[in-house]
């Protein structure tokens, strides 16, 4: 069956009440139902749109994070990674960070979760991130040998599971940046 397109404002609706929804609940508890009570929409319009719960949930994430960092382009490699930052305020970063460990519990339990975030959040960042730093070697910034490269997607995800498991404290802009210039530049030769 052919999908209807929404409206950029009913798609935001719409992906407002998943994820305010994904923040009450939880994944496992979040259910098409009440994502169709709360965005006062038809479940059947949920599912020709999306799919499935896992599509839904991951797109709405997405949709949260509208600039791919492959777009991002300063001159540097350390002005690209604080641009990337600045990109979202310390409120809407603990708020991705509370939905990104809750679903990191979820996936255990449900594989289509998983391949959805893979394919259609993970993925495009690591594809982002590859273009930033592919950039950053063709400038000579970065040596196309360096062995830290395979490691910064895991250097990024590793500083948001951390802080939260070593402080107690939420990631926020300051930190990320501390970050960026102590660990991540460093471990790259830069």
């Amino acid at each position: 069956m052919a999908r209807t397109r929404l409206t950029p404002e009913r798609e935001s609706e719409l992906y407002a009440a998943v994820l305010d929804l994904l923040g009450e609940v939880g994944y496992d508890a979040l259910t098409m139902d009440a994502v169709a009570a709360r965005a006062r929409s038809s479940k059947a319009t949920l599912y020709r749109q999306w799919g499935s719960k896992p599509e839904l949930v991951v797109k709405a994430l997405r949709h949260n994070k509208p600039v791919s960092l492959a777009e991002i382009d300063t001159g540097s490699l350390r002005g690209d990674f604080h641009a990337a930052l600045s990109r979202t305020d310390d409120c809407q970063m603990e708020k991705n960070s509370a939905l990104m460990r809750g679903l990191s519990h979820a996936v255990h339990n449900n594989p289509d979760l998983l391949q959805a975030l893979r394919e259609l959040l993970i993925e495009p960042e690591v594809t982002g991130l590859d273009t930033l730093l592919r950039r950053a070697v063709d400038r000579g910034e970065l040596r196309p040998d360096q062995p830290a490269l395979k490691y910064v997607p895991h250097m990024l995800v590793g500083a948001f599971a951390a802080r939260q498991l070593v402080e107690d404290r939420a990631v926020d802009q300051a930190f990320l940046a501390d970050y960026v210039d102590s660990v991540m530049l460093p471990a790259l030769g830069v």
